[in-house]
């Protein structure tokens, strides 16, 4: 193996005695590396590093014992280089300093060229650029590999993933990167850590903002949490409008104020498609299925249409009266497409009630204490759903920017029932929803509209300028 600076003479000349030795050795084979100048100390520091060898010019030389299953022999440098070659094989280089420093100046200059050739190549291929923020929490652990297995865009998809958190996790990040890279997925064409938060965003596809804060209203006031969720959101949304693609998508999820996030996001990137901004439900949306599903000793997958209204991490409803139950173990049975009216099946109305509808808190204390598989799971299955569509008759619960839909305040982040198709959602506007629903989405409506003005009250009183 010969790796040098592309435009150093002593790697021309140790070169072409290579060369000369491959021609007339049959057992004798070489291969060779250019580095461009300006990134060769870093490169030589790392193959240094990883071999645990001790070299500081250029070139680097070594044998590939792939006979032998160790690691590389290494040689040395042109004048080891030279030394081995006359003591194995009796020959040595006359090449004078002046053809040494042509053939360098002449390796630059292909090197150059090879490089332009790669990147206009790979550039035929854009692979999609998805950044994900507070990437260090096990959410993002599990969500990595959903995403590089082909099944959220498509087999013929590459994907770079970009892992954006604070320094005090890089190391976390680093780990992160190195086991993903070593599974190998054939359309993960990258996947970096990034801690610099002026470089985030780039080129961005897609954006999945995780970040959480963790409530103790022991400790401090929920007024200072929202401030903190409306601070980040001020650092990001500038970022996104700046670096990212302008048709971005993106996506708020995590265990607190993610329909908060998804609000100030906008709030903050107002050049951002308000429809490109989503906050995901379907951890809830799940959980609740789950429930049902224990009750009725069914399959979770038979129970679809459960719909989750307002504030997904906060005071939100669970509405079953559009849930229906496929495959279900009951009197009346009917081809796969047959399904019964959920409530039909249940008649406990009192558990309805008390224990279901009622148990909002225990059913996010539950969904707060996923490790990660649920919350990944549901990040991944809106993405898909956004890319190929949702299921033509399947309501899907996200929260989204109101234009009024069911008497909601224009200009909130709520979740709703909707459908994705054709790249695109749409709120299922045609729902007839009863009266006691309306009551609780105008209850629910207050509480949203009152996190985002406190978030905006925040903000002016520590920055009145950038307020106005």
């Amino acid at each position: 193996m010969f790796t040098g600076k592309a435009n150093c003479p002593y790697y021309a000349k140790a070169e072409l005695l290579a060369d000369y030795l491959q021609t007339n050795l049959p057992s004798f084979r070489v291969h060779k590396i250019t580095q461009h100048p300006d990134k060769w100390e870093q490169w030589l520091h790392d193959i240094c590093e990883t071999n645990g060898w001790e070299h500081r010019q250029s070139p680097i030389i070594w044998r590939e014992l792939l006979d032998r299953g160790g690691k590389g022999q290494l040689l040395g440098g042109l004048n080891d280089f030279l030394e081995y070659a006359q003591q194995y094989y009796g020959i040595t280089s006359m090449m004078l300093s002046e053809e040494m420093l042509d053939i360098a100046e002449e390796n630059l200059q292909t090197h150059v060229e090879i490089v332009k050739e790669d990147e206009e190549i790979k550039s035929l291929i854009k692979p999609m650029q998805i950044w994900i923020t507070s990437a260090a929490v096990p959410i993002c652990y599990h969500l990595i590999p959903l995403l590089a297995n082909g099944e959220v865009f498509g087999m013929t998809t590459e994907i770079s993933i970009h892992l954006l958190d604070t320094n005090q996790f890089k190391e976390i990040l680093r780990s992160i990167v190195m086991e993903a890279e070593d599974m190998a997925f054939p359309l993960l064409r990258s996947i970096s850590e990034h801690t610099e938060i002026d470089q985030a965003f780039i080129e961005a596809d897609i954006i999945i903002v995780l970040d959480d804060v963790f409530l103790n209203l022991e400790i401090q006031s929920l007024e200072n949490y929202i401030r903190e969720v409306s601070e980040v959101c001020q650092v990001y949304a500038p970022l996104i409008e700046k670096n990212a693609k302008s048709e971005v998508k993106v996506i708020s999820s995590g265990k607190t104020f993610a329909n908060l996030k998804a609000t100030m996001l906008r709030t903050y990137g107002p050049s951002i498609r308000p429809e490109n901004i989503i906050a995901i439900a379907t951890s809830w949306e799940s959980a609740a299925k789950a429930t049902l599903a224990r009750k009725l000793n069914m399959n979770t997958a038979g129970i679809k249409d459960v719909i989750i209204w307002g504030n997904i991490t906060g005071s939100n409803y669970i509405d079953l009266s559009h849930a229906k139950l496929y495959g279900y173990d009951c009197a009346i049975w009917g081809p796969a497409n047959f399904h019964c009216p959920l409530l039909n099946m249940i008649y406990d109305s009192k558990w309805i009630h008390s224990e279901l509808l009622s148990a909002q808190s225990a059913l996010s204390s539950r969904v707060s204490r996923c490790t990660g598989m649920l919350p990944a799971h549901a990040v991944a299955t809106v993405l898909q759903y956004w890319y190929h569509g949702s299921p033509s008759e399947e309501i899907i619960s996200v929260g989204v920017l109101s234009e009024g839909q069911f008497c909601v305040p224009e200009g909130i982040i709520f979740s709703m029932p909707v459908r994705f198709q054709n790249g695109n959602w749409e709120v299922i506007t045609e729902l007839e929803i009863n009266e006691m629903t309306q009551n609780v989405l105008r209850r629910l409506c207050h509480e949203v509209v009152q996190e985002k003005l406190v978030a905006l009250k925040e903000i002016k009183e520590m920055h009145p300028y950038e307020a106005e």
